[in-house]
């Protein structure tokens, strides 16, 4: 019986300083001290998700981000064909360990999910949520402010590759249409 209190005083430790080290290695929370990781993994959520399960879907209003500790998560659209009583499944990306996704709802008000979440394999997400940003920016202004910079710093370089990628599909259209005009004319 004392076996197993110990085992679970010492797993529930090792599974504590795992979280606290995917905190201090994600870009949000990097620039923390020890005492703030201390105070965000008593704070976010870890969730197990088993393979095919879906963490969110495109459409719902998103109240968190995720960053993945252990396994894949697939990221996709769902588009309804025309012809097709089935949804299609458009992958736009796989993501593992280490990253972080969903992190636009953690500023927006009501936002819906611009693509469906799905555990590829075995996940174990850390969930930080709005309401747990909001709380940290009430009890502590200072590291709110910190976590807030990186969120917009984040959202900033996803916007400026979001416009470069727009641009260069832009360009390739205007490049194929006007090759196109041109074998046309002659």
């Amino acid at each position: 019986m004392v076996n197993f209190i110990w085992e679970d005083i010492i797993k529930s430790k090792e599974k504590e300083t795992q979280i606290g080290s995917v905190l201090k290695e994600n870009f949000l929370f990097a620039e923390l001290s020890k005492k703030e990781l201390r105070f965000i993994e008593k704070i976010v959520h870890v969730r197990k998700y088993r393979p095919g399960e879906t963490i969110f879907r495109q459409g719902e209003i998103g109240v968190g981000m995720y960053i993945i500790i252990h396994g894949i998560v697939d990221i996709f659209q769902e588009r309804q064909a025309p012809e097709a009583e089935d949804v299609e499944r458009v992958l736009i990306t796989t993501l593992h360990e280490g990253t972080f996704f969903g992190e636009l709802s953690l500023v927006e008000d009501n936002g819906k999910r611009s693509a469906t979440a799905c555990a590829k394999e075995e996940a174990v997400l850390v969930g930080f949520f709005k309401p747990d940003l909001l709380e940290v920016l009430d009890r502590n202004p200072v590291m709110g402010v910190k976590i807030t910079f990186r969120l917009a710093e984040i959202l900033g370089q996803r916007l400026r590759a979001t416009t470069e990628k727009v641009s260069q599909l832009r360009n390739h259209i205007q490049n194929n249409g006007e090759a196109g005009s041109s074998a046309g004319g002659k």
